[in-house]
């Protein structure tokens, strides 16, 4: 293929993301949001939030991180941050997917995107920890908003969300940390109140 098809291809391919669903609710509870609307919304909250993040912050390649990060998810599938034991097949699966996905694009662009989501994955640059902050923080601000469902339906506790989230928004936005903190405190005080 020439490196047109070859970006056609890759985007016609990520297409699929649309089709992955994950476990936190829409706002309206009507149904589970997919990856590309996840990406989506994580980029925007990256752009958003900019003035809490560390003051070296590339925020365009934040934004690229986001809408990359879930890719690998077409083949690898989502799996919940609180469940341990599918997590640790879970790298390898990706980085196969990664290698794939990616591998469709013209070689420079492939090995651009398969960096940038490598980093974003290793969490080693002040970029790629607030993007993974911030990927933290839409998942939270949606069971925040839903009353914790998806917290409630999976049987994850207050001491669970707190151990697994952090560390890693702490370490990139202390702000960013107090606001979750008192979304997840309220969310797990509302459910024990009814």
């Amino acid at each position: 293929m020439n490196r047109d098809q070859q970006q056609i291809a890759f985007i016609l391919e990520i297409d699929r993301l649309k089709t992955i669903f994950r476990r936190s609710y829409l706002t309206d509870c009507s149904r589970f949001e997919n990856d590309a609307e996840h990406s989506w919304y994580f980029a925007l909250i990256a752009l958003v939030l900019r003035e809490h993040a560390p003051h070296d912050v590339d925020i365009f390649r934040v934004m690229k991180m986001a809408l990359i990060h879930d890719i690998v998810e077409i083949d690898a599938g989502d799996v919940i941050l609180y469940d341990e034991e599918a997590r640790k097949n879970q790298v390898a699966k990706e980085e196969a997917a990664a290698e794939r996905i990616f591998g469709i694009l013209p070689p420079d662009q492939g090995v651009e995107l398969f960096s940038l989501w490598r980093e974003f994955e290793e969490g080693a640059t002040v970029d790629a920890r607030y993007a993974r902050a911030v990927d933290r923080f839409s998942s939270i601000i949606l069971n925040y908003a839903t009353g914790g469902r998806s917290w409630m339906e999976h049987g994850i506790t207050i001491s669970q969300v707190k151990r697994a989230n952090r560390e890693v928004i702490e370490g990139a936005s202390p702000w960013m940390w107090q606001i979750v903190e008192k979304m997840i405190d309220e969310t797990f005080q509302r459910k024990n109140s009814k």
